[in-house]
């Protein structure tokens, strides 16, 4: 099972999908040999259905609603439960409510909890969807700022200055991307995904990581991005290090990449290598 981040959808492999590098006929993940199984959160705005009151949901609902899809094919077991960023955070949920769920868990650039960081972070993204006069655009250049790292924009803009409009090549990108968005995404469906990546947390009105997650048989693959400014090294490596106290079958990678975050979808050779020896 494969779950999407904020801006993704069902669609992970075929003319659109956006996991195509990773997923397909004789693909790491190969659809020759797994049942690829995908579903839209709700209300993420690739079909009619919208959600206004985003505010009452937390990651943890669209854990539920997932593990009853599940549940409505008859699937007792999974091979694994892949996700990126919010779509990890949902699979770290989904694991703690159902610990039978599957034989594997790979968290990509994700954590089982949001940091205050990254809370900060969606605070600040609300504002700006709730107050700007241009939200999507406005709230995705600063979005930008996160899912990339300082490093990854010096390497590809050097100051370099677009002679068309005589502005910087990182502010014409930045207002590409703004636009770009906008023109394929709901205000609704961007409010919702900045709350559920804001509440991911297992804990939550529920017991301690430990005995949640001791109860799980399931081997935990995380894999992490070594310059992620928004679900940083340090952090997994903590969680790494916790699960390491009470359990065996627990493993930790990283990517290497200047291009942070967004990594996980950039950088398909070393992901590949490390979900090798997994599929």
């Amino acid at each position: 099972m494969v779950n999407h981040a904020l801006t993704g959808n069902a669609q992970v492999t075929g003319e659109n999908g956006w996991w195509n590098d990773l997923i397909g006929e004789g693909k790491t993940v190969d659809t020759n040999k797994y049942s690829v199984l995908a579903f839209n959160v709700p209300g993420n705005g690739s079909d009619s259905f919208s959600i206004e009151n985003y505010q009452d949901f937390v990651a943890r609902d669209v854990a539920r609603i997932f593990l009853k899809g599940i549940e409505t094919l008859q699937i007792k077991e999974l091979y694994a439960i892949i996700g990126g960023s919010v779509g990890g955070g949902i699979a770290w949920e989904m694991l703690a409510l159902a610990p039978n769920i599957t034989k594997n868990l790979i968290p990509i650039a994700t954590d089982w909890k949001s940091t205050d960081w990254m809370i900060a972070n969606c605070f600040l993204q609300e504002q700006i969807l709730n107050n700007s006069s241009k939200p999507i655009e406005d709230a995705r250049i600063h979005a930008m700022l996160c899912y990339r790292s300082p490093e990854s924009f010096k390497e590809k803009f050097q100051r370099t200055i677009n002679q068309d409009l005589l502005i910087f090549n990182i502010e014409s990108w930045l207002a590409h991307h703004g636009k770009k968005l906008q023109k394929r995404y709901q205000l609704s469906s961007y409010k919702l995904m900045n709350q559920l990546l804001k509440t991911i947390d297992i804990t939550r009105n529920s017991e301690d990581f430990e005995t949640l997650l001791s109860k799980t048989t399931a081997t935990i693959h995380i894999i992490a991005i070594d310059s992620d400014l928004f679900f940083t090294p340090k952090e997994n490596l903590e969680t790494y290090n916790e699960l390491k106290k009470f359990k065996e079958n627990v493993f930790y990678s990283e990517i290497n990449s200047v291009h942070g975050h967004d990594a996980f979808l950039i950088e398909y050779k070393q992901l590949d290598n490390l979900l090798a020896a997994i599929f």
